[in-house]
């Protein structure tokens, strides 16, 4: 039997987690070093799922456990997190801790996770589009049976008047395995938690709805195991990711009789032979990823789009519905400066955009100051002010990397509305850049930032340019430059030709180890909203999005000649933003 070496890793708010590490045993120096990496349960910590790094007979593969924060021998107030999104960043950070601390690529890994982890690992392999080999989901809470009516609802009501609270599992362990042992040691494990928080338990659901919503955006070869005759989650969801999901390779079983503990359970060799046989097929065969290069012509992202573009039937009750909700909006622009600006400018606008990272509700009334707030507390706008927040942060990243490197900082923002994210982060730093350039197609977008400029006193190193962000020739023609900035303007179009050329005449511009920032929305959920009510920056036209998943974002910015280094998303999953190092 393998013997567990105890270590810890920092998280991004430097808080140090607990895992177990069995080293391999059996390692061909032929292959490259692999990695298995598992996530236990809700309630749970990595040493109950000890006894796999042996049952699964991977003897050539290091294997890592974790103790999620809350949970084991991890700090933090039991069963609880600063939000389910963080747990989600905790698995990257402790995946880049792996690949750096131990060598291991992200492509030579597995995962492995359960319950509660299985959503967190599926919310991870969504939103950051990591490319690992292999993906087990066992039992995943996407919907857990509280079996008592209207709790979801009556939890956030009573979240909204008491803050965030703990409530107790009432799963008992004959419930979760038929296994006498799994059953004894769960009753006397000391380690083992039954509260969570509520804000995690929302945020369980919130996470689970959108991933199954939206499985079609994985790309990772998955094995999924349902246990058929689990008390703890219902089926339903399961079936629908899998449905769902856009992975080549996949494969579902499910195993009748099993409690929620599908990897504890008395007959747990049903699954883990199945489980092991899939991880080594996968590592035996070239790594698989369909290429999405021209998923704006193909597929289900160019489908949803052509649907949100297309009118709807006359008098129709949907197209009465979303009449009625733009005669609203235009009757709150009366009184609203944001709603107003939206639709004189484009609600996806430099000036819009700009308007939504101050942040001030304005109007010419208590009433249309009430209106502004409401519109600018909308989902989608405290997504963008989270995504400056990411920006700052990245940009800063990027240029401390330069520095110590002993290079020079110069910076061009292809888009960059008034520019406002590009000036304030630099407001945090100790070191100003010798150059920045921003540029944008507007020339009310120049002027603005223009002023800004001025006004944060950086008239000596900065400049603002009108300029279009799509011709490759002339971003190409750019003097040569260390860090480039995408925000905002690739989701905004539908055409991966038009990102290509773009990327393809930053790539130019920018020296071989620069880096670049970009942004993509994979996921929104106001999308009709958008299509049916606002209006672009596009002579009035309706403003249709296409989204793109991260790993299609991921792929044109690869193939213009950068490598992924480090990403950021918001809460909700809605916008992401993403370091990536020009190559050679």
């Amino acid at each position: 039997m393998r013997e567990a070496q105890q270590q810890s890793f920092s998280t991004h708010d430097n808080v140090s987690l607990f895992y177990r590490h069995w080293p391999a045993i059996q390692r061909d120096e032929a292959t490259p070093r692999r990695a298995l990496v598992l996530f236990h349960r809700g309630h749970e910590h990595g040493g109950r799922m000890a006894h796999l790094a042996d049952e699964l007979d991977l003897p050539g593969f290091d294997v890592f456990a974790w103790d999620a924060r809350g949970h084991g021998e991890s700090p933090g107030a039991r069963g609880d997190s600063p939000g389910f999104a963080t747990s989600v960043r905790d698995v990257q950070t402790f995946i880049e801790h792996i690949r750096d601390q131990y060598g291991i690529a992200v492509e030579e890994m597995a995962v492995v996770a359960q319950s509660v982890g299985a959503v967190l690992i599926a919310t991870w392999v969504h939103d950051y589009a990591p490319p690992i080999r292999a993906l087990v989901l066992a039992s995943p809470a996407f919907k857990v049976k509280l079996y008592v009516p209207f709790a979801r609802p009556g939890l956030k009501l009573m979240r909204a008047w008491r803050g965030n609270f703990f409530v107790n599992s009432y799963v008992k362990a004959k419930f979760l395995s038929h296994d006498p042992q799994r059953i004894a040691s769960y009753e006397s494990d000391p380690l083992i938690t039954r509260p969570i928080s509520v804000n995690m338990l929302l945020g369980l659901y919130d996470a689970a709805e959108r991933v199954v919503a939206d499985a079609q955006s994985i790309q990772t070869p998955t094995q999924l195991l349902i246990s058929g005759a689990d008390f703890v989650v219902h089926r339903k969801p399961q079936e629908q990711f899998f449905d769902r999901l856009g992975s080549v390779r996949k494969e579902k079983h499910i195993l009748p009789g099993f409690f929620h503990d599908t990897l504890g359970e008395r007959e747990r060799a049903q699954a883990t032979d199945r489980m092991r046989r899939f991880i080594l097929r996968n590592f035996a065969e070239p790594i698989v990823r369909p290429s999405l290069l021209d998923a704006d012509q193909i597929g289900w992202s160019c489908a949803e789009s052509e649907a949100l573009a297309a009118p709807l039937p006359l008098n129709s009750p949907r197209e009465l519905y979303w009449r009625a909700t733009r005669a609203g909006l235009k009757l709150g622009a009366t009184l609203s400066a944001g709603v107003k600006l939206g639709f004189d400018t484009g609600f996806d606008s430099g000036s819009t955009l700009d308007y939504v990272y101050r942040n001030q509700p304005t109007g010419n009334s208590p009433l249309g100051r009430l209106i502004d707030r409401n519109y600018l507390n909308a989902i989608g706008w405290r997504g963008i002010r989270q995504r400056k927040v990411h920006l700052e942060e990245l940009l800063r990243q990027a240029m401390a990397s330069l520095r110590e490197q002993q290079r020079p900082v110069h910076i061009v923002d292809i888009a960059a509305g008034h520019g406002r994210y590009i000036l304030e982060s630099l407001e945090q730093g100790a070191q100003r850049p010798e150059s920045i350039l921003l540029r944008d197609y507007s020339d009310l977008n120049v002027r603005d930032g223009s002023a800004l400029i001025e006004q944060k006193g950086l008239g000596d190193i900065a400049r603002f340019v009108k300029g279009d962000a799509f011709d490759r020739e002339d971003l190409a023609a750019l003097e040569p430059k260390t860090l480039a900035v995408v925000s905002g303007l690739y989701e905004l179009f539908a055409s991966n030709a038009m990102v290509s050329d773009s990327l393809a005449g930053l790539a130019a511009a920018v020296e071989a180890g620069g880096y670049l920032v970009y942004t993509g929305q994979p996921w929104h959920p106001q999308l009709e909203f958008i299509a049916r009510a606002l209006t672009s920056h596009r002579e009035g036209q309706a403003w249709v999005m296409r989204r793109r998943s991260q790993v299609e974002m991921d792929q044109l910015v690869e193939r213009a000649g950068f490598r992924k280094v480090t990403q950021r998303v918001d809460e909700w999953g809605i916008f992401t933003v993403s370091l990536a190092q020009r190559v050679s």
